[in-house]
């Protein structure tokens, strides 16, 4: 079980609800979403649009208040802007000045966080780097295409060196390369210790990188748990076996060890992330009362 002290982000019977003009309830974004995000995991948010996620990464960088409930991310009310110090933010569409080149840009924001200019020409040089933008750091962003646009908004979440990251849609639009590239950098931030909170659609990707996810399907919290539990199918048991005679094949799994093959693996049978995301979705419409089913804890 992990301590209090590695919840990143906790939110409890987090609500809120958008009104019309004169106050009467338009639409309930979000219903009591209780949630804990840890420390050095990467927690992947799905839902189809309208469920809620949006919502969600725009009330915990304070952007939105909630209706009710609470928020706490780094020990902190969301509300409380000092936090931001320590949070990376990519949003899906980059909103960056497209006459400053790779360069201008990440020092421009580097000035925002007020780093000092020794630190911020190393960090801007060792961000450059990691995204592979080196040969194009003198071009204007006007020129780069959707995946250089995407790695150096990626540099940009990562100037102020934040214990948080939150990544909407961060594989939007790439190719197969830039996809692979964009996931190796995540899996390498992870490994610095960084938090991530990561909101896609792409649920290929999510199962790639994710060490826990959430759904969400019209505002409710449907299920929660460590991508390799909730993918099990605990109804059936799978062998795969090197080496094995055709008689041994015939035996349960005490006569594979007599027969001195090899057991591959032995355990549960998993499901795609895809076809979970599916299933869910179509209980909660045939069950509008469908909730999680069991929260966890990440290990």
């Amino acid at each position: 079980m992990a301590n209090e002290s590695d919840v990143i982000v906790e939110t409890k019977n987090l609500t809120k609800t958008y009104r019309d003009f004169w106050g009467r309830q338009k639409v309930r974004a979000l219903k009591a979403l209780d949630l804990e995000i840890h420390r050095g995991e990467i927690f992947g948010l799905l839902g189809p649009n309208g469920s809620g996620k949006t919502t969600t990464i725009k009330l915990l960088l304070g952007l939105l208040f909630p209706t009710s409930g609470e928020v706490n991310i780094l020990g902190r009310p969301a509300s409380d802007v000092e936090k931001n110090e320590h949070i990376g933010y990519l949003p899906e569409e980059s909103y960056l000045y497209r006459f400053l080149n790779a360069e201008e840009t990440l020092d421009f924001y580097g000035r925002l966080f007020n780093i000092p200019s020794a630190i911020r020409r190393q960090r801007v040089a060792r961000l450059i780097e990691m995204v592979g933008l080196e040969s194009s750091k003198k071009r204007q962003l006007r020129e780069y295409s959707k995946g250089m646009t995407r790695r150096i908004g990626l540099a940009q979440a990562l100037i102020n060196d934040p214990d948080l990251i939150l990544l909407d849609e961060p594989t939007s639009g790439l190719d197969p390369i830039g996809t692979r590239n964009m996931k190796d950098m995540i899996l390498r931030l992870k490994e610095q210790g960084k938090t991530i909170i990561m909101s896609s659609h792409l649920l290929g990707d999510v199962q790639d990188v994710c060490d826990r996810v959430g759904i969400l399907y019209q505002g409710e919290l449907k299920e929660l748990g460590r991508v390799e539990d909730l993918l099990k199918v605990v109804e059936e048991t799978e062998f795969r076996v090197s080496g094995l005679s055709d008689e041994a094949k015939k035996k349960i799994e005490q006569i594979v060890k007599d027969d001195k093959a090899e057991l591959v693996f032995s355990g549960n049978p998993t499901t795609s992330l895809e076809d979970l995301f599916h299933n869910i979705i179509s209980q909660s419409e045939e069950r509008p009362g469908f909730r999680v089913r069991g929260g966890d804890v990440a290990k």
